[in-house]
């Protein structure tokens, strides 16, 4: 199945990717999810302390951050 999601890879201490595992778990979600879950929740609190965050593509095709 076809997907516009990035596949990306992370970096964790061993305990904290158990701790998210286990909070995944019980919230039933994959780990995956719950990544994802956590992080629109912290860019929904960024932008509602400091606005918008606002992204425009480059010359190459990359996304970038427009300064206000």
């Amino acid at each position: 199945m076809p997907t516009d999601k990035i596949q990306t890879g992370i970096r964790f201490k061993e305990e904290m990717l158990q701790k998210i595992t286990y909070i995944a778990k019980k919230n039933h979600r994959s780990l995956n999810a719950q990544l994802e879950f956590i992080t629109q929740l912290c860019i929904e609190k960024y932008e509602a302390e400091k606005g918008e965050i606002v992204l425009a593509y480059d010359e190459y095709g990359y996304i970038i951050p427009l300064t206000k």
